[in-house]
């Protein structure tokens, strides 16, 4: 087989390369965790780890990519639109920022990676946002001035900057 048969071939699918049980750590039910490795077009080869609960619902999720070279500093300027749908790879080792709006998603025990668009990590924050807002950690004057820088992002109507720090170098903005 030729060089360009095997990647085609590689493309295919995920390979499942592991599983186990854990339990869950939301109400210690069994839960099965599973490890693929996709080969994706554009980004490279990327371990995902999923699981469910079946009794709670509680999910884990993570993403790293495999050809990760060390530590990693991604810096994309999103100036338009169009950068809106540019591909996010954010591995759970690394610390997210978006310094014009004052937002930053750090590594923690919990952390989780995934794969999104620039688009997907703006609507994660206004999650939190939303969160922070209902539950009374935020005051009002805050969660309208957020809501409204966000709004404005997600619109492509304000230019910032993505930051990504990733000492593993499992992360990276894909631009197409």
């Amino acid at each position: 087989m030729n060089p360009e048969d095997e990647k085609k071939e590689s493309r295919v699918g995920p390979t499942l390369v592991g599983e186990e049980e854990i339990p869950c750590p939301a109400c210690q039910a069994p839960m099965k965790i599973t490890h693929h490795v996709y080969d994706m077009p554009h980004v490279g080869r990327v371990l995902l780890t999923s699981g469910r609960c079946s009794r709670c619902g509680y999910r884990v999720s993570d993403v790293m990519l495999l050809d990760g070279k060390g530590k990693r500093h991604v810096e994309f300027s999103v100036e338009k639109p169009e950068d809106l749908n540019k591909l996010v790879v954010k591995a759970s080792s690394a610390t997210l920022r978006i310094p014009e709006l004052g937002l930053e998603m750090k590594p923690g025990p919990a952390a989780q990676g995934f794969i999104t668009t620039v688009e997907g990590v703006l609507r994660r924050f206004l999650d939190v946002l939303d969160f922070l807002c209902r539950s009374g950690e935020a005051d009002e004057d805050t969660c309208r001035e957020k809501r409204r820088e966000l709004e404005e992002a997600l619109e492509g109507r304000k230019k910032f900057k993505l930051v990504i720090d990733d000492p593993l170098g499992g992360s990276a903005v894909i631009e197409w």
